[in-house]
């Protein structure tokens, strides 16, 4: 019995075909990064898209819209922020930034985390649509 091409994953599939990014998309895409950290919820609210999710450790966990501004104001603008372990992956209008994390601000011990940020290229701007925090030792 042989498998038919319907059951099969196939390669011409559109998520199959990636691309890459020009280094100055991705020194766009990593500014933002950065940014969505150290800049305050004003600037991450100006680059996020309106209807997107977030997950943070729990407590909060997952939000979505004006809970995560709500959550943000309280949490962000951070001192100092380091991105290790940075990759990217691309494919079409959606660009998937993952990296480890180390943050700190004053008064707080210094956060480590695994993160993932799913862009999308809306009329050539990019706009984050998600945004994943897993904490780590």
């Amino acid at each position: 019995m042989t498998v038919s091409a319907q059951t099969s994953t196939p390669m011409g599939h559109s998520a199959h075909k990636t691309g890459t990014l020009s280094p100055r998309e991705q020194g766009v895409l990593w500014d933002m990064e950065e940014h969505f950290w150290t800049s305050g919820a004003d600037n991450a609210r100006a680059t996020t898209a309106n209807n997107a999710i977030m997950i943070f450790p729990y407590p909060p966990g997952i939000l979505q819209g004006d809970q995560i501004w709500t959550h943000l104001k309280q949490s962000t603008g951070w001192r100092s922020v380091a991105m290790a372990e940075r990759r990217v992956t691309r494919c079409h209008d959606i660009a998937i930034l993952t990296y480890r994390v180390s943050a700190e601000k004053a008064d707080v011990p210094i956060y480590k985390a695994l993160c993932a940020s799913t862009y999308l290229n809306d009329d050539d701007t990019w706009l984050r649509i998600s945004h994943q925090q897993t904490i780590v030792a």
